[in-house]
């Protein structure tokens, strides 16, 4: 019997790392559950021409439209995963090009009519719908149990001689909706140090790209009087290692990436509030809050248990079982 040719899955976004890792992580997933090889393309869309429709375009401008002078052009791949809304117009042209033949995902809400894409992934909080569209609680991630493991025994020297239980703080930042000011910061810092000192526990912290200097600021010197580690952005990344070693995990409620991988350890989850408010994270909130994954973080660690959220694989299996069909119907 002749072995299945590997899969083409081409990750596409721009380049943004909350972005770019949605789309990798499904491209993962996908090739976990069939032989894969992955290319990983940014894309931009200059703001002159943001509101042109892709048709209107000559295809060699819109191939040429990628960062660092790489061009997207045949031979294209079986699936393309697109995210974001620099990814959009190139997905809609890429069922053009290909005659067809690439079997084009896009996670999040693209603005679109889903019948422009073979399949669409949005958060299940949009409320988006239709026969396809396939909606998941929170968003596609890269956290495997395996991954997890290896990131934990990697930086195992610091993590393990912490006394537990060890409480993995991931601290997000301003967005359009959300706002971390360095007094709210500063309370957050303090109510998460007595917290883990009544429970004789450590601190695993981490800011991102989006905390406002002023907030980290402000929670840097309360968090790192605690034994564990306040990561200085410095070495290689223990994000990673953090989830892994963690008994729970604390995260503000900006982000969407940040619960739905700390959803996927099978640990607590805690929500920190943030000054501001949204619907639509509102919605995923109570989602998880309904599933049992998390609680709002009320000055307390507790225990509980509840099955990881595996979205990412369902997704993965979904994207799989509708190209199978595409190519028995053509």
């Amino acid at each position: 019997m002749t072995p299945r040719r590997p899969l083409t899955i081409w990750a596409v976004s721009d380049g943004r790392s909350g972005i770019e890792n949605q789309a990798l992580g499904l491209a993962e997933a996908v090739a976990r559950q069939a032989p894969g090889r992955i290319a990983i393309k940014r894309v931009t869309w200059p703001a002159p021409i943001r509101r042109t429709p892709s048709r209107a375009l000559p295809a060699d401008l819109l191939r040429r439209l990628s960062r660092g002078g790489e061009t997207l052009c045949p031979p294209w791949p079986d699936l393309w995963i697109g995210n974001g809304r620099a990814s959009v117009p190139f997905s809609i042209a890429v069922r053009r090009w290909s005659g067809g033949r690439t079997f084009v995902v896009q996670l999040q809400d693209p603005l679109r009519r889903p019948t422009r894409f073979d399949l669409v992934i949005p958060p299940r909080h949009d409320e988006l719908s239709g026969p396809n569209v396939l909606p998941i609680t929170g968003t596609p991630h890269r956290i495997t149990p395996e991954r997890l493991a290896e990131a934990a025994a990697a930086f195992e020297s610091r993590l393990s001689p912490l006394p537990r239980p060890r409480l993995a703080v991931l601290i997000g930042g301003r967005s359009r909706a959300f706002d971390l000011p360095p007094q709210r910061a500063r309370t957050l810092a303090e109510e998460i140090a007595a917290a883990a000192q009544a429970v004789g526990g450590s601190v695993l912290a981490t800011f991102s790209r989006r905390t406002p200097p002023k907030a980290e600021a402000a929670m840097r010197p309360v968090l790192e009087r605690l034994p564990g580690w306040v990561w200085d952005g410095t070495g290689e990344n223990p994000y990673f290692g953090f989830l892994g070693a963690a008994d729970a995990v604390l995260v503000t409620e900006d982000s969407a990436n940040m619960p739905a991988e700390a959803a996927a350890t099978g640990r607590p989850v805690y929500l920190l509030r943030m000054e501001g408010a949204q619907a639509r994270k509102q919605r995923f909130h109570a989602d998880l809050f309904a599933r049992g994954i998390a609680r709002p973080f009320e000055g307390r660690i507790e225990t509980w248990t509840y099955d990881p959220l595996r979205e990412t694989e369902r997704a993965a299996a979904e994207v799989l079982r509708r190209m199978a069909a595409k190519t028995a119907l053509t």
